[in-house]
């Protein structure tokens, strides 16, 4: 881990905890080693973090790069492994990183729904995933935060203390048979599986 993220994944642990009384099931479930990727529900502002911390090592992330002008956070973004994406399109540069980062064996934390979700529920998967996971053939974690659309809706200015969940799911494998043919239909498939398993999730696993 660099300063920053150290910094941060710690200061996000205590205030996690503190705050949001933060607890993570099935923790046993996270795999530590290896190319990997971290499918999470995306409904609040606070999931990067919260599901960052539940690895022992530091995760890469993806973010709009009009975050990286946010005053103060956003020239520390870089050294939290944050990957601008341009979400205006079809991201070439963002998407080989992502690759590349997970060949060599990292964990990249990655929404199937692509953006956060506006009641809170859960959405339909995008195929962006999929065409990761046809390209890596790495195992997928898929996991699912409980109570951050409470704590930090869209549209608030302030977050509100409440309890936070996130619930380890058991790990996907997808063979390369199953990323055939190389279509668009093909990787929507894949990431709808993947967000299939995180809907099964519960908090009384």
């Amino acid at each position: 881990m660099t300063l920053v993220y150290n910094i941060g994944y710690h200061l996000s642990k205590l205030i996690a905890a503190t705050l949001f009384r933060y607890h993570v099931v099935h923790p046993e479930r996270m795999i530590e080693t290896g190319g990997l990727i971290l499918a999470v529900n995306h409904t609040s502002y606070f999931d990067p973090p919260l599901a960052g911390i539940c690895s022992q090592r530091d995760v890469y992330f993806l973010a709009r790069k009009n975050l990286l002008k946010w005053p103060l956070l956003g020239p520390l973004f870089p050294d939290m492994n944050v990957i601008p994406v341009d979400r205006g399109g079809a991201d070439m540069t963002a998407l080989k990183t992502i690759i590349r980062k997970i060949r060599e064996g990292n964990g990249v934390l990655l929404f199937p729904e692509g953006t956060r979700s506006k009641t809170g529920d859960l959405q339909s998967a995008q195929p962006g995933l999929g065409l990761i996971i046809a390209k890596t053939l790495c195992p997928v974690l898929p996991m699912r935060i409980f109570g951050a659309s409470n704590a930090f809706p869209r549209g608030a200015r302030l977050p509100r203390p409440t309890r936070i969940t996130t619930v380890i799911g058991e790990p996907l494998h997808f063979t390369e048979e199953e990323t055939l043919p190389a279509s668009k239909e093909t990787y929507s498939r894949i990431s709808q599986r993947v967000m299939d398993a995180i809907g099964a999730l519960r908090m009384e696993a």
